[in-house]
This record gives structure tokens, sequence and C-alpha cells, in this order.
């Protein structure tokens, strides 16, 4: 019983302690498109395929050294992962490229501004991903308002 309930609340041990991963696919302009929790002590690299299934290839995959694999460099994209450091052949990546990973943390931060998410107040995982999944629509509709580009069912005041 006890392994059914840790299933259902997503917390696994790991060095910080009992924590839940919050894995986050972006576009290409920094917002979240899907989310995936895992328990804390799932590596990285195992949850990748399952976030990249739902969506076709885009041009360029970028994540930093625990989604170093040889499966990800095989999609068909160009792949700027860093290779980690046991590696013994080092795969070379766009470092210029990389320095717009830096889009995916903003999007972790802008979610962790929400006090329920950053502290994990929900006990159920399907209570915190649709926390997460609300903060992202908030998130998503604040950067459409502030975009001053894009119009949104603006009138039309021609007679």
């Amino acid at each position: 019983m006890a392994e059914k309930g840790a299933k259902l609340q997503g917390i696994g041990r790991s060095r910080g302690g009992q924590t839940t991963k919050i894995h986050v696919l972006t576009d290409g302009c920094g917002k979240a498109v899907a989310f995936l929790l895992t328990p804390g002590n799932i590596a990285d690299i195992s949850v990748a395929p399952q976030l990249l299934a739902s969506f076709s290839p885009a041009r360029r995959l970028l994540a930093d050294k625990g989604y170093h694999a040889n499966s990800l460099h095989s999609l068909g994209c160009e792949t700027v992962i860093p290779s980690k450091r046991n590696r013994k052949r080092i795969i070379p990546y766009d470092k210029i490229a990389y320095r717009d990973r830096n889009m995916i943390e903003r999007a972790f931060c802008s979610l962790k501004d929400y006090r329920r998410i950053a502290t994990r107040y929900d006990k159920l995982l399907r209570k915190l991903l649709s926390s997460i999944q609300i903060a992202a629509v908030i998130l998503g509709w604040a950067r459409l308002s502030l975009d001053r580009n894009i119009r949104i069912g603006s009138p039309s005041w021609d007679g």
C-alpha cells in the first residue's frame, strides 16, 4: 500500500530529500508546451522520449547534460546538449545556440513564482500537475498581453 501512495504522490528520494521533478518542453519563445512530473529519483534521460513523442521534431533541441544520450542525437534535428565529463567520445555542440537555454530556466523561474508550485502544496501528483498547467496558461496569456505585435480579438471600428 505504501508503494501505491508514493506513486500517487510522485515523490522519490534524491540527494535533496523527498522531491518531485518537473520536466518541461518549451517552444522557441520559452513558453511551456508540455509538462511531465516524475519522482525525484528518476533520471532525466528516461523521461525525454516520452516528453518528445507527442511533438514533431523541431529544428533544434536544447537541453542540459542530464538529457545527453545517443538516442536524442538521432532524432533528426540539431541537438545542442553538452557532453558529460565521463563520456569517452565528446560530441561537439553549438555553444552560441546553447546560450538560448536560459529561456528554459526562465520558464522554470516564472513557474516557481507561484508559491503553490515552488513549495508543492498539493499532495497528489495530478493536483500538482493541474496547478502547473493553470500557472502556465496564466503566464502564456500574460506574455501575449504584453507583446505589442500580437492582437487578439481587436475590434474593427470601421463602420
